[in-house]
């Protein structure tokens, strides 16, 4: 069981996004991680194991910015790794994607996608859908 929170707004969204992820905690997860725009810049925070490592982390890094998009996850494809946490990003960093429920013909678009010159770095199905967006539509700038 998966938990998303996204805000857009001119409060402090990320204090917002980590409140929410705190009231999912009784679903069960294995990581969590975040997607904030920081001077205009996508930024993705990442971790294994609860919301309270997440804090942790972020805590260390002093991070403002907005908008916000956060996950928790229990794993479906990929190991319980940072790395497989979401959110899941394109190449080039400027679109950020979390995602509930499972994408059963992803190692056919994987393929296909990677046939097009992207780069994987999870062992996730919705890395995928970072890829697709990529590959379909002009970005400028970071999006959630």
């Amino acid at each position: 069981m998966c938990g998303i929170v996204g805000y857009l707004g001119n409060d402090d969204g990320l204090a917002i996004c980590l409140s929410g992820l705190k009231r999912l905690e009784y679903r069960g997860y294995d990581s969590a991680g975040l997607a904030i725009v920081n001077k205009q810049k996508l930024q993705v925070i990442k971790v294994v194991g609860g919301v309270v490592n997440l804090e942790k982390k972020l805590n260390r890094q002093q991070i403002k910015g907005r908008p916000v998009i956060a996950h928790t996850r229990w794993a479906t494809y990929g190991e319980p790794i940072a790395l497989n946490a979401h959110p899941h990003c394109d190449c080039r960093s400027q679109i950020a994607v979390v995602h509930n429920g499972i994408i059963e013909n992803y190692n056919e678009l994987k393929k296909w996608l990677v046939g097009q010159r992207h780069q994987f770095v999870s062992q996730t199905d919705t890395e995928v859908i970072a890829h697709l967006i990529e590959e379909n539509y002009q970005v400028s700038g970071p999006r959630l």
